[in-house]
C-alpha cells in the first residue's frame, strides 16, 4: 500500500472515531446489528398450500416444517408464515427495514385474496456484534465472572455471557470478536457491550515476548592463536 493510501486510510478510521457519539458509546465502538427477528398477527387462517403455488420465491414442506418459508431481496429477508396467521421475518438489519419487510411480505397475502391485516408487530430479538481489537484470556474472565460465564472450549470456542441487566447474552471469543444477542432495543445491544467492554480490558491477553528476542544470544567463536 502506498503512503497516500495510508494516509487516505487513516483519515477514514479518524472520521468514524469522530462519528461515534461518546456519550452513549464510551468505548468508542459500535456494536453493528447483524439480524433482526420480528413476528406479527396478519389476523386470518391462511392456506399455505395456495401461497406456495401462487406466490413467488415460497418453499412449502409441511411434512419437513409447519410453515410457508417466503423470501424477498429488498430489504433481503426471509419470512416464516403460518396457517394461523402469525408471521416471523427474519434477515432485516435494521428495525426500520424489519417493519417494511413485513408488510411486504403481508401485501403479497392480501394480494392472493386473503384479508390480511397487519396486527401487534413487534420486535423479538436482535444480533449484533462487534470486534473489540484485542485477544481475551477467556479462561481468567470465566473463573472471574464464574456466576454469568460459561466456557467449555471442548464443546464451543466462545465464552458465553449471561448478562442480568440488560438481559442479554454475549459470545465472548479469544480474539476479541464479540456477538450480542437477546435484545428487544438496539439501546439493551449498546448497553450490554459498554457493561461488558471494562472487564474484556481487564482479562486482554498480553502480547508474548518474541522468542527469538527472548533466547540467549551466542557466544562470540574463540579467535584462534596467531
Amino acid at each position: 500500500m502506498s503512503d497516500a493510501e495510508d494516509e487516505d486510510l487513516t483519515a477514514i478510521v479518524e472520521a468514524g472515531e469522530d462519528a461515534v457519539d461518546r456519550s452513549v458509546h464510551p468505548s468508542g465502538i459500535v456494536p453493528v446489528l447483524q439480524n433482526i427477528v420480528a413476528t406479527v398477527n396478519l389476523d386470518c387462517k391462511l392456506d399455505l398450500k395456495t401461497i406456495a403455488f401462487h406466490a413467488r420465491n415460497v418453499e412449502y414442506n409441511p411434512k419437513r416444517f409447519a410453515a410457508a418459508i417466503m423470501r424477498i431481496r429488498n430489504p433481503k429477508t426471509t419470512a416464516l408464515i403460518f396457517s394461523s396467521g402469525k408471521m416471523v421475518c427474519t434477515g432485516a438489519k435494521t428495525e426500520a427495514l424489519a417493519r417494511e419487510a413485513a408488510r411486504k411480505y403481508a401485501k403479497v397475502i392480501i394480494k392472493l385474496g386473503f384479508p390480511a391485516q397487519f396486527k401487534d408487530f413487534k420486535i423479538q430479538n436482535m444480533v449484533g456484534s462487534c470486534d473489540v481489537q484485542f485477544p481475551i484470556r477467556l479462561e481468567g474472565l470465566a473463573w472471574q465472572h464464574g456466576h454469568f460465564a460459561q466456557y467449555e472450549p471442548e464443546l464451543f470456542p466462545g465464552l458465553i455471557y449471561r448478562m442480568q441487566m440488560p438481559k442479554i447474552v454475549l459470545l465472548i471469543f479469544v480474539s476479541g470478536k464479540i456477538v450480542l444477542t437477546g435484545g428487544k432495543r438496539r439501546e439493551d445491544i449498546y448497553q450490554a457491550f459498554e457493561n461488558i467492554y471494562p472487564v474484556l480490558t481487564e482479562f486482554k491477553k498480553l502480547a508474548q515476548p518474541d522468542e527469538a528476542a527472548a533466547a540467549p544470544k551466542a557466544l562470540p567463536a574463540a579467535k584462534g592463536k596467531k
